[in-house]
């Protein structure tokens, strides 16, 4: 875009596999008609002579020479169609035409409405229990989301958010949760081709209020709050955003199982330490959710055992060098890391210590090179250390800040596990001018913040 407003003629290229969504993107920007060339997926472990097959070889898209296309979109001059502004239809009626149930379901499934699970009918009398939970008017602006920075970003209400409450099988009271975690702006249904999730956690009173599970089998489908409000975060970031659709609108390689649902509760009062939310600036008092972007590895362990320290360093640098870890203890584990003299700050603080590499390792990742070394080409640090740093010194992959701890769990056993988890303040993708409380309402508090639904 740069080269362009310089008066130098560019054209994007694109892998073949990501055909539509080049199409869709540039739609989404105002630009249709731009002209894309494309070239075989994969570009990872070719040979130069593999890749510059591909430049002397076929476009898999347009069926033509690849530099033809190249030479043509860099020459040719604009026409008509190419000047003429894209539109987006967005009206649709509020309501489906009757059918029978067995119908409907079909068409909510040919319709990529669901996460392909057995739903609830979002009848209007449904729909109206379930906004019982909130005193907030059905057309109460909630939010901005959409999959990728760079796709349209579609705005949604609390009607919206309660018709896939009621998708989801949650109940009314859970409705202010569910509606916080939308109102981030951050989706749980992200278009990386990362494959990463949301993940989300509840702080504060209204976790025994709706019965939020943060004992035994927190983290599974072992129940109804925990599992539904997570299930109606995802549908939302699903049904709001312009949709997840495998090739267009999701692009996750291998994909994650997070996406169906992934919200749990901190065992607050078996705690040795101060709740997340309390970290983060909250009151204890204050009911909060708090959205981790991430949820692409998985390491488990017990302990502390003799040797833990060994154990988390081994874990610390097997991890995603870019999607920091989430540390989920159970209170055991927790308990046992006071007997050994540590502070949840000072634990933090130790594993980022010891959590290093050789500098060369650690610029070898892709994602690494790809979303973290521009910022310390920029001399953003402590990127920018970390890239002065000779090939085999020894360099810190993880700031303080960027690890998260948070206790939970039933304490039949000393488990712990590190999961991919940025914690995430502001959505990502949420347009900056907007506020949280929609365009121009009322502020409706920090991003989080689940009282403010109620």
């Amino acid at each position: 875009m740069a080269l362009e407003l310089d008066g130098i003629p560019t054209i994007p290229v694109s892998t073949h596999v990501f055909a539509r969504l080049a199409a869709a993107t540039a739609k989404a920007a105002g630009l249709p008609t731009t002209r894309n060339c494309f070239v075989p997926q994969p570009l990872v472990g070719r040979t130069p002579s593999e890749l510059r097959a591909y430049v002397e070889g076929m476009d898999p898209v347009h069926k033509r020479p690849f530099m033809q296309g190249v030479i043509e979109g860099l020459t040719q001059p604009l026409d008509d169609e190419d000047l003429k502004d894209a539109s987006f239809e967005r009206d649709s009626p509020r309501y489906l035409e009757p059918d029978t149930d067995d119908n409907l379901r079909k068409l909510f499934i040919q319709e990529n409405w669901t996460d392909f699970l057995p739903i609830m009918l979002p009848t209007e009398e449904r729909v109206e229990a379930m906004l019982k939970g909130t005193s907030h008017a059905a057309d109460k602006f909630v939010g901005y989301m959409r999959p990728t920075s760079f796709r349209e970003a579609w705005g949604f209400d609390v009607e919206k958010v309660a018709i896939n409450a009621v998708m989801a099988g949650a109940n009314p009271e859970y409705l202010p949760v569910i509606l916080a975690a939308c109102a981030t702006g951050i989706s749980a249904r992200s278009s990386s081709t990362t494959s990463w999730a949301s993940i989300s956690f509840v702080n504060g009173p209204i976790r025994k209020e709706i019965g939020m599970n943060d004992g035994i089998g927190a983290m599974g489908p072992y129940n109804h709050a925990n599992a539904t409000i997570g299930r109606a975060y995802c549908l939302v970031s699903q049904n709001c955003q312009g949709g997840s659709v495998p090739g267009d609108t999701y692009m996750g390689s291998v994909g994650n199982n997070y996406n169906y649902t992934a919200c749990f509760a901190e065992a607050e009062e078996r705690s040795p330490w101060s709740p997340f939310h309390v970290d983060q600036g909250f009151r204890p008092t204050d009911s909060v959710i708090s959205i981790f972007f991430g949820g692409w590895y998985t390491h488990s362990g017990f302990g502390p055992r003799e040797t833990w320290q060994e154990k988390f360093v081994r874990m610390l640098t097997a991890a995603d060098h870019f999607s920091s870890p989430l540390i989920g203890m159970d209170p055991i584990v927790a308990n046992e890391f006071v007997k050994l003299g540590y502070t949840k700050e000072s634990l933090i603080q130790w594993c980022a210590d010891n959590a290093k590499m050789k500098a060369r390792n650690y610029w070898d990742d892709q994602w690494v090179t790809t979303l973290v070394k521009p910022h310390a080409e920029a001399g953003v640090e402590p990127m920018a250390s970390r890239l002065r740093a000779a090939p085999d010194e020894e360099i810190s992959i993880f700031a303080p800040n960027d690890i998260k701890i948070i206790v939970m769990g039933g304490e039949t056993q000393g488990a712990f596990k590190m999961i991919s988890g940025r914690y995430t303040g502001r959505g990502p993708n949420s347009p900056g001018a907007t506020r949280w409380g929609g365009r121009g309402g009322a502020d409706m508090g920090p991003p989080g913040l689940i009282d403010v639904w109620r």
